[in-house]
């Protein structure tokens, strides 16, 4: 005798499955009504579409800038589970990709960054009751070389030969804006002359340059990062030469780097120059790494968290902890200095109340 078990579902929509026994049948049943209790239920119909087809559904209707399409869209290609079902992949397929980048020599933060991704496609799948079960959960990622021991800060004799030998070309003043302002890529391609207050020597962030196809995007900074950099009078100056020499004529809102179109520069137009200009200093860094020799300068001045978070336009203090805290001295560091300086105190205190006169023979 076969039992058949049977339920409607909140569309509508009946669902039938057969058992042998009527126990299993009731269990089953059970079971359908826990999750819709629970909230847990899940149409076993909507399962059956594939990673790559739930993925392209999806993303449709994200609202995402140019490099975070691009970064997804390259995971929903090469994930080597696209082309199974949802509700047929498992922890074991995401720990398998895992390991393959691993092997594939991969760093741990691109590994992350890629694992990220993959886990917002699945809690959005599982949000949309595609999937009762997140296979991403608790995944272990390898982990990433602590921030100090990852992080390269350029010297001033590094930063002085790149600034030398970009000198002749108007790459010269992004090369500065990038160690002198900290900006990153994005803003100082941003940079329209406008920004710059030439009296009050100060420079205002308020948009950034992403790479759309082939083609510069304007948006907003990253984060939401608005900010005023208060300029040295050396870089005021080499703005000034810059706009005089490249740039003179125009409204106030043309571009301080821009091509014979004049449309900004973006990444990859950016990328070619510093490949040349790195190479001409004889140097082995990131563009990016001269904003942490920005924030090294600003920590070793004395500067206080807050200062620097600003600076930088980090959305919050943490961050910039996170990101730079083995740069300031500790607390056995400033205690040390503390107590130096109350004994210096009371040692000059000493001697101005030592008595003083003459000595006369008697």
């Amino acid at each position: 005798m076969r039992w058949r078990a049977e339920y409607v579902d909140a569309a509508g929509e009946p669902h039938t499955k057969a058992f042998g026994r009527k126990v299993d049948a009731q269990r089953w049943l059970d079971e359908i009504t826990a999750d819709v209790v629970t909230g847990n239920y899940v149409d076993p119909t909507r399962g059956s579409i594939t990673f790559t087809r739930f993925y392209a559904d999806w993303s449709a209707r994200q609202v995402w800038v140019p490099s975070t399409r691009r970064n997804a869209d390259y995971v929903a290609a090469h994930a080597p589970y696209r082309h199974k079902q949802m509700v047929t992949i498992r922890r074991s397929d995401i720990e398998a990709w895992i390991k393959q980048m691993v092997d594939d020599g991969l760093a741990a933060t691109t590994i992350r960054t890629r694992y990220n991704i993959a886990r917002g496609i699945f809690r959005a799948a599982r949000l949309d009751k595609v999937i009762g079960t997140d296979p991403t959960e608790n995944i272990a990622l390898p982990r990433a070389r602590r921030r100090d021991a990852a992080m390269t800060i350029p010297t001033p004799a590094e930063v002085a030969r790149l600034v030398d030998s970009s000198a002749v070309d108007q790459f010269g003043l992004f090369v500065q804006l990038c160690a002198f302002a900290g900006l990153r890529l994005g803003e100082a391609a941003g940079v329209q002359v406008g920004d710059v207050d030439f009296l009050r020597r100060q420079l205002t962030v308020s948009r950034q340059i992403q790479r759309d196809g082939n083609k510069p995007r304007i948006a907003p900074p990253k984060y939401g990062s608005e900010r005023t950099v208060y300029l040295p009078d050396d870089l005021v100056t080499a703005i000034s030469e810059h706009v005089a020499d490249w740039t003179p004529d125009g409204p106030a809102d043309r571009w301080l780097f821009a091509d014979d179109a004049g449309d900004p520069w973006f990444d990859n137009r950016v990328g070619w120059r510093w490949r040349k200009t790195r190479s001409a200093a004889g140097v082995d860094f990131r563009l990016h790494d001269l904003r942490h020799f920005y924030a090294s300068g600003l920590i070793a001045a004395g500067c206080d968290v807050v200062t620097v978070q600003r600076a930088l336009g980090h959305s919050n203090a943490t961050t910039t902890l996170s990101t730079y805290s083995h740069l300031w001295p500790d607390a056995e560091d400033r205690t040390r200095a503390a107590v130096t300086g109350l004994m210096t105190t009371v040692a000059e205190s000493t001697a101005d109340a030592l008595p003083t006169g003459t000595l006369e023979n008697g």
